[in-house]
């Protein structure tokens, strides 16, 4: 795909349009107003690693709980993980605060939700939702992701235990056929590839389908909680089988796993909303992960390449319900680790290259803004394909193009732009002395 130049003339254009952001309780008022009766906000990052990130993106996250009665925050995390953090906020546990009720959040990259940032949005929910005590009120967390075989499958054998202590027995040994592959998941997906190990695929779709055929069984039970319960039993269940399928594939084709991963995390969200509405009404979702499952995958590289995600097969659901958010940063530093499995660091991230939508976004004389790509001028001017940056968990400038550089058209992509010129790095609840000690100042020129 041929990618535009940025030009400051550009920005000249587009100033006028930039709303910016002050830290002032009104800084998103538009932007709530444009959102208004909408039942899907899918909200950004490019980085997992940023703290104005994640500060702004909860900012907005509050308005629209408080303002448009949006009740689920839906996140690019496990299912269980997340279950037991909308516990928490919904006063069903016994964790004595957001720290402790976040502690399952065990699997690499750890910082991604065990952070300052998360920990503060947590109190919040919990505190918004002890105000408002009728259940339909209150606003629940959950997780969208299926890198959690394992934390599910002890999920499900515990719902079973209590339940059906019979079928719990049976359950255990289909799923035995997990257990040698030990904590790591991805075992399995390279213990298939070297024909080491065979397929599990039949033992959890038995155990799907056995979970789903008595579950009028298992709602005999009388209550909201017994509902509630069964479903979120039947989305490990499920999970189990969709991530076994993906750890099959992860040796096999990239667009293949990239494809099953968003198609799970898209499916997750509307079992959540058909949920949430057969049982208390309208649901209204916010959705928190990157820009590459946030963005319309059709409007970048990805597409061209065959791959899907979140953002566009929410808009293909929802179509003008759905609103997608995007965030962007010209310069600063990231939490993110140099290899898969490695210890957070504090990363300088470069600043971008001058053929980028950050450089252009970067020449605005406003360090902080939002701005909404459906406005003719930032049509005009931001429409043509550039390179975008996406930085994941793991950061490594020394292959940036090649690593982190892809071309996006920002208008299709993003229903709004959020660009925070220079950001800091994501404070992570447990540090390392590579976070601590950070990198020194830029020794490299910028715009490689």
């Amino acid at each position: 795909m041929k990618t535009t130049t940025s030009t400051p003339a550009s920005m000249e254009i587009l100033e006028e349009t930039l709303r910016p952001i002050t830290g002032a309780v009104e800084d998103y008022d538009d932007l709530i107003e444009s959102i208004g009766d909408r039942r899907v906000v899918l909200i950004g990052e490019a980085s997992h690693g940023t703290h104005e990130f994640y500060r702004e993106r909860a900012r907005i996250t509050q308005l629209l709980i408080e303002r448009c009665g949006f009740n689920v925050v839906a996140v690019e995390g496990d299912w269980p993980d997340a279950y037991r953090v909308d516990r928490y906020v919904t006063g069903a546990s016994d964790d004595a605060n957001a720290d402790e009720a976040l502690s399952s959040f065990r699997r690499f990259p750890t910082w991604m939700w065990r952070n300052h940032e998360v920990v503060s949005f947590i109190e919040w929910l919990r505190d918004f939702n002890t105000a408002h005590a009728d259940v339909v009120e209150r606003a629940h967390f959950y997780g969208l992701d299926l890198y959690s075989l394992r934390a599910s499958i002890e999920a499900v054998l515990a719902y079973l235990e209590k339940m059906d202590p019979e079928e719990a027995v049976r359950a255990r040994e289909r799923y035995s056929c997990f257990d040698h592959i030990g904590q790591d998941e991805q075992t399995y997906g390279y213990a298939l590839a070297k024909g080491v190990q065979d397929p599990c695929e039949d033992e959890v779709v038995d155990q799907l389908i056995e979970l789903r055929e008595r579950g009028d069984v298992y709602l005999r039970r009388d209550g909201r909680a017994a509902q509630d319960e069964l479903f979120s039993a039947e989305r490990n269940a499920l999970l189990v089988h969709n991530a076994e399928e993906y750890y099959r594939q992860m040796y096999r084709s990239g667009i293949s796993s990239w494809n099953l991963r968003d198609r799970h995390m898209a499916s997750t969200l509307e079992a959540l909303v058909a949920h949430l509405e057969g049982r208390r009404g309208p649901a209204k979702v916010i959705v928190w992960a990157h820009n590459s499952h946030v963005g319309d995958a059709r409007a970048t590289a990805m597409g061209s390449r065959g791959e899907l995600n979140v953002g566009q097969l929410a808009r293909q659901r929802y179509g003008e319900d759905a609103f997608l958010i995007g965030f962007s940063t010209y310069a600063g530093h990231v939490s993110a680790a140099s290899n898969w499995g490695g210890p957070v660091e504090r990363k300088r991230v470069r600043p971008a290259r001058v053929d980028s939508h950050e450089a252009l976004l970067h020449e605005a004389s406003t360090p902080q803004y939002w701005l909404t790509t459906k406005d003719l001028a930032v049509d005009e001017q931001l429409s043509a394909l550039r390179l975008e940056r996406a930085i994941g968990v793991i950061y490594r400038p020394e292959t940036e193009l090649q690593s982190h550089y892809f071309a996006a058209d920002l208008v299709r992509q993003f229903d709004v732009v959020v660009h925070i010129d220079r950001t800091r790095a994501l404070q992570p609840l447990e540090t390392t002395s590579l976070w601590d000690r950070g990198e020194p100042p830029e020794t490299y020129p910028s715009g490689l």
